[in-house]
């Protein structure tokens, strides 16, 4: 398996049988921080013997990355790490858009008490991350403030496909990122979002959540055409 280094991505803390969800985060950071890149080939058979476990728990592993858009298992021709196209990334952009600046407003309808408390919690991880140099948790924090603030719009059923379009632009971002990131101004970004909700705010909300979408990454706002920037 060219370009799998199977010693970098396990190391064991303990004499242990690995479970799926190690197997799961694991591999997920090598694939989200570019390490594994599209197309590169995951044998089960070698991903057990790494985390010295049965296929079980890495077979769970890899289903759990396919329903996130991370691999693509083809039956004979087993899993792989799925692509990172723009066109997607910018289809995902949108569509995040679109689900995230329309939630922000209806969850300000019925704000939860602990909404506002959570996202500063999730926004020091996020600071706490940044400080320790590591953007995989960075994103992981990032992705739970972006949920959290959906969950008190009470759509849950838009929940995972929020889930998967962050994902993707979190990979995406990092796939296009040019040298030394600044993760700290990463994680601060989202404080204009928490104090617009503070103040209950809706419209400005929905306006800074736009704009911090629409400025991830360099495809600018030029990608959002139907007026909602």
């Amino acid at each position: 398996m060219p370009g799998l280094n199977l010693q970098r991505i396990y190391q064991p803390s303990a004499p242990r049988p690995a479970k799926s969800g190690e197997v799961y985060e694991a591999v997920k950071r090598e694939i989200m921080l570019g390490r594994l890149p599209a197309g590169e080939p995951l044998v089960e058979l070698e991903l057990a013997g790494a985390f010295g476990c049965s296929q079980g728990p890495v077979r769970e592993a890899l289903l759990q990355l396919q329903e996130e858009g991370l691999v693509i298992r083809q039956g004979h021709r087993g899993t792989r790490v799925a692509d990172c196209t723009a066109d997607e990334a910018i289809e995902m952009f949108r569509l995040r858009q679109s689900i995230e600046c329309r939630g922000v407003v209806r969850a300000l309808q019925r704000p939860s008490r602990t909404l506002v408390a959570d996202l500063k919690r999730l926004i020091d991880a996020m600071e706490e991350a940044a400080l320790s140099d590591d953007e995989y948790k960075l994103a992981e924090h990032d992705r739970d403030f972006h949920r959290r603030l959906l969950r008190d719009a009470n759509l849950p059923a838009l929940e995972p496909i929020l889930h998967r379009c962050l994902v993707h632009n979190h990979r995406f971002k990092i796939s296009r990122s040019k040298g030394e990131r600044d993760l700290l101004a990463t994680a601060r970004r989202h404080l204009s979002i928490v104090e617009a909700v503070e103040r209950s705010d809706a419209a400005i909300a929905a306006q800074a959540l736009a704009h911090h979408i629409a400025t991830i990454v360099d495809l600018g706002p030029q990608v959002f055409t139907d007026g909602e920037q």
